[in-house]
């Protein structure tokens, strides 16, 4: 088996509960990969209380390996339901997976992405786009 980066998202009736990944591998194969991210996303999102055993089997979990992140010059490559997107500046980054409801454009995907990463409006960017290929 190979090795990737791997987001795993979990959701409770339909609403995000937590969702952790790497968007280039940390461990030795994707199976890893998916177990750990797997429960760094039942226990560590910081934007939810950790998930108890009485939620589990409320829980759809989708996993997402992720291709080698390329960079693209312009928005133009882009395209929000099928790639994913990286803005960097410096040392911050942020990520936003593709075919999310709600993210229509790549404009989109970035200007999320850049407010993930704390990277404002007024810096410049490197974009680097990704595909993924999800399980549920």
């Amino acid at each position: 088996m190979g090795r990737a980066g791997v987001f795993v998202s979990l959701k409770k009736k339909g609403e995000l509960r937590g969702c952790i990944g790497t968007f280039a591998p940390t461990t030795e194969s994707i199976a890893e990969e998916v177990i750990r991210n797997a429960i760094e996303s039942a226990t560590r999102d910081p934007r939810f209380p950790p998930v108890t055993k009485e939620e589990i089997p409320e829980l759809e979990i989708s996993v997402d390996v992720l291709t080698e992140p390329v960079k693209v010059a312009s928005v133009k490559e882009l395209d929000a339901k099928r790639f994913g997107i990286i803005v960097k500046s410096g040392m911050k980054r942020g990520l936003l997976l593709p075919d999310l409801p709600g993210v229509d454009t790549p404009e989109q995907q970035i200007a999320i992405s850049r407010r993930k990463a704390g990277i404002h409006t007024d810096e410049s960017v490197e974009l680097y786009k990704f595909e993924v290929k999800r399980y549920k």
